[in-house]
């Protein structure tokens, strides 16, 4: 099984992967991880604010990762924001049943009455340099976006609305 974990920055994509391969014993890949060793090794042509450009470079990548693992029968967790919301169309029928998909989305609520524990707690497992860039409109906006695509495309969300309490159950093999 493959798991995918989106969201925009601050969510809780990598904490999630990380409680679920401590869990589940499934290994993950952070896409940041990825994203950087590919930027500093000069692999891809682009920088870390190229959203966009990372997603268009990263997730043929990804796919084809996903879809050797799923062939295997191997286990993965996939977690980070470059996941395009149109990823479905990337595999066929017989990968797809394969494939659960999460996105993070805090809703406008939370953002506003946890901004503080958002930023306290973004450093929980991964070392952000630095973050002060990353405002509450920010968030609120990528956020409503992200819920926006979700539905268009008919993704499976996770809304964070009153606390911040994810539990994703996986069934065995």
């Amino acid at each position: 099984m493959i798991i995918l974990i989106a969201g925009c920055s601050h969510t809780g994509k990598t904490a999630l992967a990380q409680k679920l391969m401590e869990q589940y014993h499934y290994p993950y890949l952070s896409i940041d991880i990825l994203k950087m060793g590919l930027i500093r090794s000069k692999t891809i042509s682009a920088t870390v604010q190229e959203d966009e450009k990372l997603t268009n470079q990263i997730w043929p990548i990804l796919q084809q990762m996903i879809k050797t693992a799923i062939e295997n029968e191997q286990n993965m967790i996939i977690e980070g924001c470059y996941i395009p919301f149109q990823w479905q169309s990337s595999f066929e029928k017989s990968y797809l049943k394969h494939i659960r998909y999460y996105c993070l989305i805090m809703t406008q609520q939370y953002i506003h009455t946890h901004m503080q524990d958002i930023k306290k707690y973004a450093n929980i497992i991964e070392k952000r340099i630095d973050d002060s860039y990353y405002t509450k409109e920010m968030l609120l906006k990528e956020n409503a976006l992200n819920l926006y695509l979700c539905k268009k495309y008919h993704l499976n969300y996770i809304l964070i609305d009153q606390e911040y309490k994810i539990n994703i159950q996986l069934s065995p093999k």
